[in-house]
């Protein structure tokens, strides 16, 4: 028992830690671009092989 009274509010405490850092993520733009990254590597930059 004395070992849930540790690990219940560290569970919590961690919860909120993963929180703050997906909303610390969503202020700093870090989803805004969703399909960009997926479409760049279909974009062929160089010319064609001489």
């Amino acid at each position: 028992m004395n070992g849930l009274a540790l690990l219940i509010p560290l569970a919590l405490l961690m919860g909120l830690i993963g929180l703050g850092a997906f909303f610390w993520a969503l202020r700093k733009g870090q989803f805004d671009d969703l399909e960009g990254a997926a479409n760049r590597i279909l974009i062929d930059e160089d010319g064609p092989a001489e």
